[in-house]
């Protein structure tokens, strides 16, 4: 079941959903509205390697937008920090970003019970076009969960994205590989 405004109003209260910023009117009926952050990240290298650390390069997005093209992969993170105890997390875009032909992740929409930080984004366009820190990016929809969690997201020993960042953070899918 998806949590409603007064629910999400609710369990922010009770501090089991934290954002940070927090602000009232970017609250939906079902969903909390996120905003882009200042920082995108892009690989230094064109071919990347799963069973290798892909080195990026973090800017910050100027104050007049940039404009971002097809054919690239561009990390960028979300203004909001968040935290999660209770519930399932999903980042989804948001339609007016859709229908620019901004896609905001490519697979990794789902967060973890638990986890605490910034939403990396893995941004790509169909048409050139421009983007803004601070313009709304996507939404974030709250499940209920049916059982208790054993193990959280930030006490798990090899979860890979864990250290707190207002950065967007590459691929840590080379780790997988270490074990």
């Amino acid at each position: 079941m998806i949590l409603t405004d007064k629910q999400i109003l609710s369990e922010i209260k009770k501090g089991t959903i934290v954002i940070f910023p927090f602000n009232r009117s970017n609250l939906g009926s079902n969903s909390y509205d996120v905003h882009l952050g200042d920082w995108l990240s892009m690989y230094k290298c064109e071919i990347l390697d799963a069973k290798k650390h892909n080195p990026v390069r973090t800017f910050r997005i100027p104050k007049d937008g940039l404009i971002l093209v097809p054919s690239k992969l561009y990390l960028g993170v979300t203004k909001e920090y968040t935290e999660t105890y209770n519930h399932v997390p999903f980042l989804e875009g948001k339609s007016s970003i859709g229908r620019l032909g901004i896609d905001i992740h490519a697979t990794a929409g789902k967060g973890d019970i638990g986890f605490k930080n910034t939403w990396t984004l893995e941004i790509s366009v169909r048409q050139p076009v421009w983007i803004y820190a601070g313009m709304p990016i996507g939404q974030l929809i709250y499940f209920e969960i049916n059982g208790e969690v054993e193990v959280p997201y930030f006490k798990k020993k090899n979860a890979k994205y864990n250290k707190r960042t207002n950065k967007p953070v590459e691929s840590m899918m080379w780790k997988n590989f270490l074990r």
